[in-house]
């Protein structure tokens, strides 16, 4: 579980069933993706920008033609009570887009799992409980049971993405190229990694 900053879980559980759902997350995307960037936009700003479009269409993609496996399915039927997800991440975010409509849909086994999604850069507070590595690496996966007690803790990416981010890190390979790479993986991946290391995580709370 996290280290206390000075605010209780349940209290953060309770932020998290007020953040949005997953339908105004997407909404989220389509409209980053449409609305034009101010002319004073920042570099960081402009670089997020330039992916947003194909970030739609991938998390749209995934929406739409993902069904979970069968461990999956029966690990999330088989837990004890009904529970709340939270992710916090941001519309730019490319491993986001790649991650959390699995998660959505995972959730959406079970009719008494809620699943939202939370704004990182509007509640630093909250991101600055789930740093990885003194970082505020998105997405961030928590799972707390019906009475707010924290469960667990994931992200920012499976193990797998993470190894292909080291690997070209290592080698000194530039960040285009290794974006190129990440999402390659996800694309021949598709959530088999992200079924397995969620099932995992879900069998250790049971």
């Amino acid at each position: 579980m996290s280290a206390d900053r000075g605010q209780g879980v349940s209290d953060v559980a309770a932020r998290f069933r007020i953040a949005q759902t997953y339908q105004e997350y997407e909404e989220g995307l389509r409209v980053y993706d449409e609305t034009p960037l101010p002319a004073d936009a920042s570099a960081d700003d402009k670089a997020h920008k330039a992916y947003a479009t194909i970030n739609l269409q991938r998390a749209s993609r995934i929406a739409r033609s993902y069904t979970p496996g069968e461990e999956i399915t029966a690990t999330v039927h088989a837990l004890s009570g009904g529970q709340l997800w939270g992710v916090l991440s941001e519309v730019w975010c490319g491993d986001s887009a790649q991650i959390i409509p699995y998660l959505a849909r995972i959730a959406a086994l079970r009719a008494d799992i809620t699943f939202r999604v939370m704004v990182r850069d509007e509640n630093p507070d909250i991101m600055d409980r789930y740093l990885t590595s003194g970082k505020r690496c998105i997405p961030k996966f928590i799972v707390w049971n019906a009475g707010g007690e924290e469960l667990c803790t994931w992200g920012p990416r499976p193990a797998g993405a993470q190894a292909v981010i080291d690997e070209a890190l290592a080698g000194g390979v530039p960040k285009e190229q290794r974006l190129e790479r990440l999402h390659l993986w996800y694309g021949r991946d598709r959530g088999k990694s992200i079924e397995g290391e969620i099932a995992t995580l879900l069998r250790g709370i049971r």
